[in-house]
């Protein structure tokens, strides 16, 4: 009897945007973190807005010899995208290449790394902190950007660190600019966002119209190295995850 061997394969998924800058940014961030990840065969997608998408990502995987293949999300906090749209694509992987083995990484979440990274972003010139969440209908969007903000409070001092959301979820970032349009106190405003696109203006010119120098706003989480770190640990996880089975339900892990 001839025996086979495992090939495992990495199947990164961006969200994607319409923005090119956007898109350089996770293509060259997946770049940084394949040297540290385990895999000969590494491959990158994006859910939407920009190609390849993730059934021409998983072919190129199977196209390279993959009879395994972990597919990690390139994703801040747990929503619809990682547990509806993306397990909706893996399905429609499986069903035409059912011979392959799937598992299935988890998003970013809470996350010790992601605690520090926004702590680098902060400014020894404020006492108060919002936190700029995408925002979702999902209510562990909301609760775990808040126990971020929480976790950062305590260590880094803050009298506050507060959290606003872009869409879908309350407060919205247009109430939390309205509550300190008067404040005499700096404000930062961290966007918690991965990359750079529509958003990051849509944000700048909201607040250049509240005309108060007392909020300022701070650059988008980016791609440093405590996100890289923190991104290559889910995608290590992602390769000794239990088999992903068509149809299953996400159930997000604590971090």
């Amino acid at each position: 009897m001839r025996h086979y061997k495992m090939q495992k394969a990495v199947l990164y998924v961006c969200h994607g945007s319409r923005v090119k800058e956007a898109r350089d940014e996770a293509v060259d961030f997946i770049t940084s973190c394949k040297v540290h990840v385990d895999a000969e065969i590494q491959e990158i997608s994006f859910l939407e807005l920009a190609e390849p998408s993730i059934q021409e990502g998983f072919a190129a995987c199977v196209e390279r010899g993959a009879t395994h293949i972990a597919v990690v999300p390139l994703l801040l906090l747990t929503a619809v995208h990682a547990k509806k749209d993306i397990p909706g694509e893996i399905d429609n992987c499986m069903e035409a290449y059912p011979e392959i083995s799937v598992s299935y990484g988890r998003p970013i979440g809470v996350h010790d790394k992601m605690i520090e990274s926004v702590i680098l972003h902060l400014s020894s010139m404020v006492d108060h902190v919002v936190l700029i969440g995408r925002g979702s209908s999902d209510p562990a969007v909301k609760r775990d950007l808040g126990t971020i903000a929480e976790k950062v409070r305590q260590r880094s001092g803050m009298k506050t660190v507060q959290t606003c959301f872009l869409t879908a979820c309350e407060p919205s970032f247009t109430r939390a600019l309205e509550d300190r349009s008067d404040t005499r106190e700096p404000v930062l405003f961290i966007p918690y966002l991965l990359f750079t696109g529509l958003l990051m203006k849509e944000i700048q010119m909201k607040i250049n119209r509240i005309g108060n120098p007392h909020l300022q706003l701070g650059k988008y989480l980016g791609y440093n190295h405590l996100v890289r770190e923190a991104f290559v640990e889910r995608t290590h996880e992602a390769l000794s995850s239990p088999l992903y089975r068509r149809g299953e339900q996400f159930v997000a892990a604590d971090a």
